[in-house]
């Protein structure tokens, strides 16, 4: 009669404990949806006056009255100016050939570096992966002045090819290192039964690897196009001509004269020059984040 008697009065104890979860819960939710809503404003903000800017003749941004945020009266002047220039379609396609080849050149390294330093273990491999990295840890202005002089020694100076040249150096090394952690999570077995059949390590790599590991090819391919494509310190320094400029140096290069800034077709120039990017990770963020986790865990 006793112990039927006094254990009802345990059993409270466990909803309140429930509730006091669910509260914590609810608290760190909010919290994180408060801190995410800070940094989408802070982030969303520039790209919103871009857009407005853009939208604007210069004598509606130079007015004073007017609110920097609102658009008086829309125009699409500065898109259609900047389409029809000569200028900005040579910065254009300056801008893709370069962006082309450095993928090219990039990917082509890294994938048959990472699946060396991954699979083909020989002495040294795990020294030289990790100092392959380490290069890019390197800060890009300290290259600058020694790739000046092999540039300058190669006559390469206000070449676009001086890019090609270049670029490939900031990107090969992350590309290989996101390259290695993918091959490294693929399962062995997958190689040691194709070479019980016969292949090649050539075979085993276009056959096997490069479709399995295509997450993260393209992910390391974002990366590269990424460096190539929105790199400013570099073209602004070897390149000073319009026919050689690439995208990011023409629009200022072109559209600023002396203290005159034409700042409509800037904005306008600055949009679409960032579209790309925007494009390939909305429609490739799922390889992109499952490229760089791959190495994170073991397969």
């Amino acid at each position: 009669m006793s112990t039927a008697a006094t254990a009802p009065s345990a059993l409270p104890a466990h909803p309140r404990r429930v509730s006091s979860l669910a509260r914590q819960r609810r608290w760190a939710l909010w919290t994180s949806y408060g801190a995410l809503s800070v940094f989408v404003v802070m982030f969303l903000v520039p790209p919103f006056y871009m857009l407005v800017t853009s939208l604007k003749t210069s004598a509606e941004i130079s007015e004073q009255r007017v609110s920097p945020w609102i658009v008086g009266h829309p125009t699409l002047a500065n898109f259609i100016d900047l389409i029809t220039n000569a200028n900005y379609e040579s910065f254009f396609l300056n801008s893709v050939k370069v962006t082309l080849c450095v993928v090219v050149i990039s990917m082509t390294i890294s994938v048959f570096a990472a699946f060396a330093l991954a699979r083909m273990r020989f002495f040294g491999s795990s020294l030289l992966a990790t100092g392959i990295f380490l290069t890019y840890l390197v800060p890009d202005s300290l290259l600058f002045i020694p790739f000046f002089r092999i540039i300058g020694e190669l006559g390469l100076i206000n070449n676009t090819w001086a890019l090609v040249l270049i670029y490939p150096t900031f990107a090969v090394p992350f590309c290989t290192w996101i390259m290695i952690g993918y091959f490294s999570s693929i399962p062995k077995e997958l190689d040691e039964a194709a070479l019980i059949d016969g292949a090649s390590w050539m075979q085993i790599l276009f056959l096997v690897f490069i479709p399995v590991a295509m997450p993260g090819i393209i992910a390391a391919t974002i990366f590269a196009f990424t460096v190539s494509w929105g790199q400013f310190l570099y073209p602004l320094a070897y390149l000073y001509s319009s026919d050689q400029m690439v995208l990011t140096v023409g629009i200022v290069s072109d559209l600023i004269r002396g203290d005159t800034f034409a700042w409509g077709k800037i904005m306008a120039g600055s949009l679409m020059a960032a579209a790309p990017p925007v494009v390939i990770y909305a429609f490739l963020m799922d390889y992109y984040i499952a490229g760089l986790t791959a190495g994170a865990t073991k397969g």
